[in-house]
């Protein structure tokens, strides 16, 4: 392959315009692609696990109990 500094630079300007020509084409195709193969369940909702009350309550119980040892032990 010949080195880059070999061509002019009307010619490297029409290589670059190519080359994104080439990019841009690629990136249609693979979008076409991927909607084909896309799964079924795109554009569905996630559903979310809940927490129940108990449990948020004991979270915040432990996380308070975690700085009031942290604070206790700064004194």
């Amino acid at each position: 392959m010949k080195q880059l500094l070999q061509f002019s630079a009307a010619k490297l300007r029409r290589i670059a315009a190519l080359k994104r020509k080439m990019e841009s084409v690629q990136a249609q195709l693979e979008r076409l692609v991927g909607e084909e193969t896309a799964p079924a369940t795109a554009g569905k909702p996630v559903k979310r696990r809940k927490m129940s009350a108990a449990g948020r309550l004991a979270i915040s119980r432990a996380a308070k109990a975690r700085w009031a040892k942290v604070k206790a032990a700064k004194k």
